[in-house]
Formats: C-alpha cells, structure tokens, sequence
C-alpha cells in the first residue's frame, strides 16, 4: 500500500515528458507547416536556383527533363517542403534543447548552448560548401565526361534526390568539430589520443568521403578535406573548452 503514491507519482512524470514532448514535436511541425507557406510562392524559383550549378554545365541546346507526368509539380513541391525542414532546422534545435534542458546539470547547459548553436551554423556551412564548391566542380567534372554523341539531360527528380544527399552528407560532415567536443567532454577519449590516431582518421574521413559521395576522386576529396581540417578544428576547440580532469593526491599516508 505504501508504494502506491509513488507509483502514481511515476505516472504522471511520465505522462507530464509524453505531453511535453508532443508539445514540443507539435511546434517544430507547425513552424515547418509555416516555413512551407511562406515558400510556397516560390517554388519553380527555389528549383531554377538548385538547378543553376547543373544548367551552367551543360551543353548548349540542352535541359533539364520530366520523366513522369507528376513530376514537374511533385518535384518542386518536394524541393519546398525539404527547403521549409531545412529552415526550421533553428526552431527543432530549440524545441529539443527546452525538452532535455530541465534535466541537464548546470555546467553540462552552458556547455550544450553553444554546442547546439555550433551545431546548426556548421549545418548551413556544409550546406553552402557543398552549393557553391562542391556543386559547380562535381557538375563541370560529370557533364564534361560524357560519351561523344550522348545529350547530357537529367531528369529533375533524380537530380533533386542526387543534390539533397549531397546537402545532409555536407551537412552532417560538417558536424565533426561537434562530436569532438562531446567525446572528450564525455571522458570517452582524449585530445591527445586522437590525435595521436590522426592517421587513420585522415583514412577514415576518405573512406566515409567514399560512402557518402558519388563515385569520383573528385566529390570524395572535397567532402575528406574539409572533415580533416574540421577534425583539427575540433582537436583545438576541445583543448580550449574542455578542462582536464584534476590529477588525484596521492592517498597515501606519511
């Protein structure tokens, strides 16, 4: 019987973190719902300003193609609401960080503010490397290739799904300063052991360059290079902003 108010009081914490968090999934929804009203104007200028790095290779006399009869709406549509998901990016950052801040200790809040506002502006960062570095290389590189005799012509929806992967596999590379800093806050490794594996990490930046990229030495090196300087980024930011756990005094007795 003693047990009972316990257990009824476990019940409503929960229920109180299930409520908070459909709150908080509800405002990311409607900011994304609004996000997606405001552009829906400009859909066919969002997709001519993601074409552009593509238009501006090809060769002359050709274009980009619809290949199914839904395409040349559902396309732009798509274009919109992932633009609106990406816009919002802000408002779900903010939304996730109210939902676990009450449960943060003190110091791990003032380290987890700068972390997610770093963690958003390296997002965008990878974005615009990859539109107006990556794109316009990659795109010479492919267009320049093709077999005498072969029209360069994309269809817009696989075009579309080719440079969204792009975007978040730049997007998410860009992260690595990031989870730097939270593995040596977490104790889980040391500047100085990664940076004493700072070989393989190079290997494995290209090997992830690979995974994540589409198959030329080209795309895989402009997404490896930039993890490898973010990575020596990160190795300095985690010295800075992370302090050393205190030696502990000898225990023993004179």
């Amino acid at each position: 019987m003693a047990e009972q108010p316990a257990q009824g009081g476990d019940e409503q914490s929960l229920l109180g973190h299930l409520l908070e968090l459909r709150t908080r999934i509800l405002r990311s929804v409607i900011a994304v719902l609004i996000f997606t009203l405001i552009l829906m104007p400009f859909t066919q200028e969002l997709y001519s300003m993601l074409a552009a790095p593509m238009l501006r290779h090809m060769p002359s006399g050709s274009s980009m193609i619809a290949i199914d009869v839904a395409t040349p709406f559902l396309t732009p549509f798509k274009l919109t609401l992932l633009s609106a998901v990406m816009l919002s990016i802000p408002v779900i950052t903010y939304q996730m960080w109210a939902f676990v801040a009450p449960g943060l200790f003190q110091h791990e809040q003032h380290l987890a503010k700068p972390l997610l506002v770093s963690a958003t502006l390296l997002f965008y960062a990878g974005c615009t490397f990859a539109y107006f570095v990556v794109f316009p290389v990659i795109f010479a590189f492919f267009t320049s290739v093709a077999p005498e005799g072969v029209s360069v012509m994309t269809d817009i929806s696989r075009y579309l799904d080719f440079v969204i992967a792009l975007f978040f596999a730049f997007g998410i590379a860009f992260e690595v300063p990031v989870a730097i800093i939270i593995l040596v806050a977490l104790r889980v490794v040391t500047p100085a052991q990664l940076a004493s594996k700072r070989a393989y990490i190079i290997v494995a930046a290209f090997a992830i360059g690979m995974l994540l990229t589409p198959p030329d030495v080209i795309s895989q090196s402009l997404l490896a290079i930039p993890m490898w300087f973010l990575f020596e980024f990160g190795l300095i930011m985690s010295k800075v902003l992370i302090k050393p756990d205190a030696p502990k005094e000898d225990a023993t007795t004179t």
